[in-house]
């Protein structure tokens, strides 16, 4: 049986880096707010807009380093919404597309916690726009697909069907896949795409740092392991990379991110 607390849990979407893509309503909660969680991929200058009372709480996620456990985060919540009027919960990009917003917000709902969602830009479509990428584009057909590459391909049930999206989408953006990404562009290829289909990926999108790597599906792996790319990146495969504009690309912002453990 849930608990009534008093306080209100804002999941805030970060936006991919640039502090200047943060949107006005979570500025004006991160200003006002008393407690912030906050995950790895968030800009130092977002944490410089609390209030000197705000406590702050890291619960950062990578792959390869100690993480802490979601069970841990949700706690961590519900303990700070019974003690503060307003907690917010940042996390990069968008709290509800990869990340884990809509588990958060069930856990604090059942017990008993004020939750409000505030949407922020995603990666997805912010970090190819800054490498002058449009995802969807008349000339490269009409369905654009977000999937994760998070998840080992050959384990027993894998998720994601590859080759079924290889077939059914005119263009991929993938999170989280470098690690992957010899596998996925296997797998892609077994669909039936051909290794001339444009591929790109983009490193720290909107932020210094930021690298881009245009290419085609049957050798981005090899260039992506020869230039050294690493995480976060952005992955994008299919027609709309052919539609790539740099000149139309704004400056990456000279914000620092992700926060170092």
């Amino acid at each position: 049986m849930s608990t009534s607390v008093p306080g209100t849990v804002y999941l805030v979407g970060a936006g991919p880096g640039d502090p200047e893509l943060l949107t006005l309503r979570a500025h004006r909660l991160l200003q006002s707010c008393d407690a912030l969680v906050y995950d790895a991929l968030v800009p130092r200058a977002l944490l410089e807009l609390v209030p000197p009372h705000c406590e702050l709480h890291f619960v950062g996620k990578r792959r390869g380093h100690h993480s802490v456990p979601q069970r841990s985060t949700n706690a961590v919540l519900v303990e700070l919404a019974g003690r503060h009027r307003s907690v917010v919960r940042l996390k990069g990009g968008d709290p509800f597309l990869f990340g884990r917003g809509g588990e958060e917000a069930a856990h604090l709902v059942a017990a008993g916690v004020a939750v409000q969602v505030v949407p922020g830009v995603t990666a997805g479509i912010a970090a190819p726009a800054y490498a002058g990428i449009p995802v969807t584009h008349r000339a490269a057909g009409s369905s654009v697909t977000f999937v994760t590459g998070h998840e080992e391909i050959d384990k027993a049930r894998p998720s994601v069907d590859w080759r079924g999206l290889a077939r059914s989408s005119d263009g991929l953006v993938i999170y989280m896949g470098l690690h992957n990404l010899r596998r996925i562009g296997d797998e892609l290829m077994a669909g039936g795409l051909g290794p001339e289909t444009p591929a790109a990926v983009i490193q720290q999108g909107t932020v210094q740092g930021q690298r881009v790597l245009v290419t085609v599906l049957g050798e981005l792996a090899d260039r992506a392991e020869a230039q050294g790319l690493a995480s976060p990146s952005i992955v994008l495969v299919g027609a709309m990379v052919a539609q790539r504009v740099p000149a139309c690309a704004p400056e990456p912002a000279l914000a620092e991110m992700p926060i170092p453990f």
